[in-house]
């Protein structure tokens, strides 16, 4: 495997290893949450206690929808095939240009392998949608500025 073939795994990994820092934090704060139901006793002050309880049904829903959305990036994780190599970006794709590099693949910021810095990025985003089905040569605007895709693995 060359040494091209390899930043992908690497890559991936680390993406993954981002999933599951979130979802360690998801997963501690809906304890704390059932932890706070469970013990809150009902006070003489009815009313507050009762929005209190609200809020904290709410913060747990919301913690249930963000447990969804990490179900999703890790489907489309699981999709990444780290042994494909295209001319085309695409999901999977590493995307090096005359302004950043990048990994088509989840939104997980920047990422670093072998000393170079690549950002994670969903075919989703503003960037990732202007690089998709693209190949080298390519001229993209983002933000006002024009970069160029100088290779594609």
């Amino acid at each position: 495997m060359s040494s091209s073939l390899k930043i992908k795994p690497e890559l991936l990994e680390q993406c993954h290893a981002f999933c599951q820092a979130n979802l360690k934090t998801i997963q501690f704060q809906i304890q704390e949450i059932n932890k706070a139901l469970t013990s809150e006793t009902k006070s003489s002050a009815g009313d507050k206690h009762e929005t209190g309880r609200a809020m904290l049904h709410l913060e747990r829903e919301k913690l249930g929808n963000q447990l969804a959305e990490h179900k999703k990036l890790q489907e489309i994780l699981s999709r990444i095939q780290v042994n494909r190599i295209s001319d085309v970006v695409g999901l999977g794709s590493v995307v090096y240009t005359t302004q950043a590099n990048y990994f088509v693949a989840i939104s997980a910021g920047e990422l670093e392998v072998g000393g170079t810095i690549y950002f994670g990025i969903s075919t989703q985003t503003p960037i990732g949608k202007l690089l998709l089905g693209k190949t080298v040569n390519h001229e993209v605007v983002f933000r006002d500025q024009k970069f160029s895709i100088k290779r594609v693995i």
